[in-house]
């Protein structure tokens, strides 16, 4: 494939090395330093683009990749308000966008684990349920999209939390996400249940960037030639 990568920050180089080792090659390098260049691919010169950028970035980004006609993979979190506009953007074009807030094989099995013990609990109220996500001093966004993620997965079945906050929450009606920064953190979630006589817990550590971008390599792999918008539950066929 022909590979756009917009943004090329951390994630973009680790991106662009797991491309190369599969094959792919890299025809467009897209920062703030060369933002304009980006006009000039379209379907006769590039396959796809893959986006890891900036929250405040990712919407024009979107806006410009889809529009020229390009297949799109996103993994850039905060922007999400704007995701039905991107939606819609992508059913009038006719062509193909897959985000994931977390592009990890091994997070999206998170992900059903985190459900699953939601809808096992919900029936006992005497759990308060409760999340924190730490990440690297770098990230501008918080709570992190894969902790969205989790406790939206979590409110789907567990019909007494109505909400998620940022910091504050009971654990009964509002469910807490703490976001903490701390050094060069590739990624960790810990999920916790506590009672008055004990505390479950389940948790995902991140020891590198490897796995979020050899699934978002996978991801553009498998998007190329379709249409529509898609997820990792496409991929995944689950």
């Amino acid at each position: 494939m022909r590979i756009v990568l917009l943004g090329y920050g951390k994630m973009g180089k680790v991106i662009e090395g797991i491309a190369l080792e599969r094959g792919h090659e890299i025809v467009g390098r897209i920062d703030e330093t060369n933002r304009a260049d980006f006009a000039s691919f379209s379907p006769a010169t590039a396959d796809v683009v893959i986006e890891f950028s900036h929250p405040t970035a990712a919407l024009q980004n979107l806006k410009d990749s889809i529009g020229q006609g390009l297949p799109t993979v996103c993994g850039t979190t905060g922007w999400l308000e704007h995701r039905s506009e991107i939606e819609a953007l992508t059913a009038k074009t006719s062509g193909a966008f897959f985000y994931a807030s977390n592009y990890s094989i091994g997070v999206n099995l998170f992900f059903r684990l985190n459900q699953q013990l939601a809808k096992l609990i919900s029936p006992y109220p005497e759990y308060q349920v409760e999340m924190t996500e730490i990440h690297h001093i770098h990230k501008k966004d918080a709570p992190s999209g894969t902790a969205i993620t989790l406790a939206e997965g979590i409110l789907e079945v567990n019909h007494r939390l109505s909400q998620w906050a940022l910091e504050e929450g009971d654990g009964r009606s509002t469910l807490p996400i703490k976001a903490l920064r701390e050094g060069e953190v590739p990624g960790t979630h810990v999920v916790t249940y506590e009672s008055a006589v004990d505390s479950i817990e389940i948790k995902h550590t991140a020891h590198n960037r490897q796995g979020f971008a050899l699934g978002a390599v996978v991801a553009a792999e498998w998007l190329v030639g379709k249409v529509g918008v898609f997820g990792m539950d496409d991929l995944l066929g689950v």
